[in-house]
């Protein structure tokens, strides 16, 4: 057993928005949010009181504690004051990619019972009719203004008062993200406040922050890694988040030039960009003083190059995953220069990890030798919403959440993650479940049987590639229209690159699909 060098970390019990803005009034004048694209700017006292007039709104308008509010919205600098108002008036917020088609959005808001749905202006049709898909949605908020819904604008001159809601820590949910895990369909991962709240106690010894800090945050906050890193994090300590609702490299860059930007946290494509797109040079980047990547593997080679050409420390990455609200390592800011090549760093504090034998799982294995990576502690979730057996699956009876990657250490701690036993694709890090493009696929009449693994593409991204039996009464079916299929009815990030027609589809006697025989099959050569 693995346990981390840090003192351990007493549980946070507190809701999450006072865990974050507790020292709201501390820092007061302090800029919180600025928008990167026209530098509108919140303070430290203005997201406390402008989160709790909405709160009062929301309160009004009937959220109560348990109700399940769904966040369907991009990066704005409104984003967390609606985050933290729905949490002061009691409901779990479920975070819902903007992309997101109106029958994905519908999946999500029935599965988690949502019952209200705070968006913006463009994405409200999507809304709409997700809300009319799924059924129960009791009302749509909007973030900006839209005829015939209420805004949070409005809601900043409620004069009700601010509600009082008796929250359990420990017991009750603040945000319901949807994941994958290790395998099939999204599921609701139940994160309770104590969990998220003590997670930035356990990351802030490693990943210090505080004013005269600037953080872009890029990554968006509906994934627990921005809503960790680059939103409650940094709202914490005091720092500067300055905002973009999507990457676009020229934005991007300006935004580090014109903000004086000094921390990234990042994927691995926006590291690539910064490594090798000619545009870079044409920017003062001079500001940055460390990038941290997490969501995906990064390549040693990509990180060096990228720090040489910027002047920085090496680029250091971080470890988790949305079950684990979600970190669990990380190259500490003041170690970025003697952690060794290629990990992800050391556990954080409060964290135990075992890494146990892929064949043996009761067999914990050495420093230098791979295995599955387990992690323990206060930061495992509660569970997936309303599905037992997924979470009996995923965490076992001595606390032990079985990650589904493939690691080691080096003997200083470091972890080194190589592989991945489970089954799910990471592509720009985002969750991609193949179950999920492949009980899509087999809606489509002209397709007897298919399956999806990722494979890499020339930029070393991973991808969905299917391989499809066609039915004998369509012979004639061709990639382009299975890839319009799938693309008409997923967000982008989802869609089929590659599609290989085969015979049929590799299968173990239970019926699981042997995905490691097409990887060897894509992989031999023509």
């Amino acid at each position: 057993m693995f346990r981390s060098e840090y003192a351990d970390v007493s549980p946070v019990d507190l809701p999450i928005h006072d865990a974050v803005l507790a020292r709201a009034a501390e820092f007061g004048s302090t800029p919180a949010l600025i928008d990167g694209t026209d530098g509108t700017t919140l303070t430290y006292e203005q997201v406390d009181r402008f989160h709790r007039r909405v709160a009062a709104g929301l309160a009004e308008a009937g959220v109560r504690k348990g109700d399940v509010l769904a966040l369907h919205s991009p990066n704005t600098i409104a984003f967390p004051t609606a985050f933290y108002a729905a949490t002061r008036a009691g409901a779990a917020v479920t975070t819902v990619h903007p992309l997101a088609t109106a029958e994905e959005f519908g999946k999500q808001l029935k599965d988690s019972a949502a019952r209200w749905i705070v968006t913006v202006s463009p994405l409200l049709e999507t809304a709409r009719r997700a809300a009319e898909l799924a059924g129960g949605v009791e009302e749509i908020f909007v973030c900006d203004s839209a005829p015939g819904h209420r805004s949070l604008i409005d809601m900043l001159a409620s004069t009700a008062p601010e509600p009082v809601v008796a929250i359990d820590p420990a017991e009750d949910v603040a945000a319901l993200p949807y994941s994958s895990g290790t395998t099939g369909v999204p599921k609701g991962v139940m994160l309770t406040h104590r969990q998220i709240a003590t997670n930035l106690a356990q990351l802030q010894p490693s990943i210090t922050a505080g004013p005269g800090d600037r953080i872009l945050a890029v990554l968006p906050f509906f994934h627990i890694y921005g809503l960790t890193a680059l939103m409650n994090a940094p709202l914490r300590q005091g720092a500067t988040v300055v905002v973009l609702p999507r990457f676009d490299l020229e934005t991007f860059l300006a935004a580090i030039q014109n903000h004086r930007i000094t921390g990234l946290y990042v994927a691995p494509p926006i590291v690539l960009a910064l490594a090798k797109h000619p545009l870079v040079a044409q920017y003062d980047l001079s500001s940055l003083q460390h990038i941290i990547s997490a969501a995906a593997p990064l390549d040693a080679s990509l990180a060096a190059a990228c720090s040489q050409r910027l002047g920085l420390p090496p680029v250091g990455q971080a470890y988790g995953m949305t079950e684990l609200s979600p970190g669990t390592h990380v190259v500490p800011l003041e170690a970025m220069n003697e952690a060794p090549p290629g990990t992800v760093g050391k556990l954080i504090a409060g964290t135990e990890m075992r890494i146990v034998s892929l064949d043996d799982p009761g067999k914990d294995l050495a420093p230098g030798e791979s295995g599955e990576i387990l992690i323990r502690g206060p930061q495992v979730m509660k569970g997936y919403l309303g599905r037992p057996d997924a979470t009996a699956a995923m965490i076992d009876e001595d606390g032990w959440l079985h990650t589904g990657d493939v690691g080691h250490t080096d003997e200083g701690g470091w972890l080194f993650v190589v592989d991945r036993v489970k089954e799910l694709i990471k592509y720009k890090g985002f969750q991609v479940a193949p179950a999920e493009l492949e009980a899509l696929l087999l809606t489509h009449p002209g397709i007897a049987d298919a399956a999806v693994i990722g494979v890499y593409d020339e930029d070393g991204n991973e991808v969905p590639h299917a391989f499809v039996v066609r039915q004998p009464s369509a012979p004639e079916l061709a990639e382009g229209e299975v890839m319009m299929y799938v693309a008409e009815r997923v967000a982008p990030y989802k869609r089929v690159r590659h599609v290989t027609f085969v015979d049929g589809v590799p299968r173990a006697a239970s019926g699981k699909i042997l995905r490691r025989e097409l990887r060897a099959a894509h992989e031999e050569p023509t």
